[in-house]
């Protein structure tokens, strides 16, 4: 599909300022009103409401249409290639062989919880699939990441992420005090259950920094921000594993069976060439303290903020899109039980990682 830079950049540029003033009230959030580092309110979800608002209240130009359709498509993509930059195979090590058994059986008991859930209410397929990926993996990252595989519609993308961010800021705020008494403030198990309960990356983030400066425990917040980082890796392999098992259940009138390139979003190699990238660039840094053997820590690192800068941007416009193309009417048509599905496979996640890490507690 060919585009016009003419006819395109209005769309980019609407969606563009939607997610500036997003990026910039998730920061004012964060900062200003409740004086942490790093905002526990994702940009990505204040730009979808922002859009939605906009989108609903005023009719949208025609000259703005192909600009917001080059947003949702390429842009997106470009946004979760980029994404993979923040991973790296040392992330992997410092959690070390006690959080990764515990991160993939949360991963696999909340997709098939919510799978079961999904067909028990007669939720539709797409937005079990969505929401699955959501709870199990990264929040909103991994929703807007697998929606374009199963062809997912804006509603049922921006239900998804609604879904997922308010049972994801309710723990954000509940579980610091509740793991805190549950394990008895040990730090360890405390970043371990943070990192592997809540959904979204700033979420965990958010609930990491509450319960530094609530109990004065930085390493807590360490341990579970790269808890959360190695949970995102796994991307990489749900992903096109809940792709395949969508579109091999939902064969068209013809009773075709989806192609390979259906069954897997391309774009991911993207997002694993980028998390390779980082890897090797890390470990020149350990080990001779150059990446590539061409840059020094600062410009190593100062090249990663720019390009988790462009990952957290890209995915901003896209959902700003996402808002603009939201119709409100046609959102309510999708009803209230898969909120259903959201608050139990919340609540089932937190419940296996207690019960994990309380089994590993006696092997450690």
């Amino acid at each position: 599909m060919q585009f016009s830079i003419y006819k395109i950049f209005p769309g980019i540029l609407f969606s563009f300022i939607i997610a500036y003033t997003g990026i910039f009230l998730s920061h004012f959030i964060g900062s200003e009103l409740l004086n942490l580092n790093k905002s526990p309110i994702s940009p990505i979800m204040l730009s979808i409401i922002i859009g939605i608002i906009i989108g609903n209240i005023i009719k949208i130009p025609l000259i703005f249409s192909e600009g917001i359709n080059f947003s949702l498509k390429f842009i997106l993509r470009l946004g979760i290639i980029c994404l993979g930059i923040r991973l790296g195979l040392l992330d992997i090590l410092k959690v070390g062989l006690i959080g990764i058994p515990l991160i993939i059986t949360c991963i696999i008991i909340s997709i098939l919880f919510v799978n079961y859930f999904c067909k028990l209410l007669n939720i539709p397929s797409k937005i079990g699939s969505l929401i699955a990926v959501g709870t199990s993996i990264c929040g909103a990252s991994a929703i807007v990441a697998t929606s374009p595989a199963i062809n997912a519609n804006k509603e049922e993308v921006t239900y998804a992420i609604a879904n997922i961010t308010i049972f994801g800021i309710i723990a954000m705020f509940i579980y610091p005090f509740l793991a805190h008494y549950l394990f008895s403030g040990n730090e360890l198990s405390i970043g371990l259950f943070l990192g592997t309960s809540i959904h979204e990356t700033a979420q965990v983030a958010g609930a990491g920094l509450i319960y530094s400066e609530q109990y004065n425990s930085q390493i807590t917040m360490d341990i579970a921000t790269v808890t959360k980082l190695v949970r995102n890796i796994s991307m990489i392999v749900v992903i096109p594993l809940i792709s395949f098992l969508y579109l091999k259940n939902n064969i068209d009138n013809r009773n075709t069976k989806p192609s390979i390139l259906s069954m897997f979003p391309i774009f991911i190699i993207g997002f694993v060439f980028m998390g390779l990238i980082r890897s090797i660039g890390d470990y020149g840094i350990q080990s001779s303290d150059e990446a590539f053997g061409i840059f020094l820590i600062y410009q190593w690192e100062l090249g990663i903020h720019y390009i988790k800068s462009i990952a957290e941007y890209s995915l901003a416009i896209a959902m700003a899109a996402v808002g603009l193309s939201t119709n409100l009417i046609s959102l309510r048509s999708l009803g209230i039980r898969p909120f259903y599905v959201g608050f139990t496979a919340a609540l089932s996640v937190g419940f296996v990682s207690y019960i994990g890490i309380i089994f590993l507690n006696y092997f450690i």
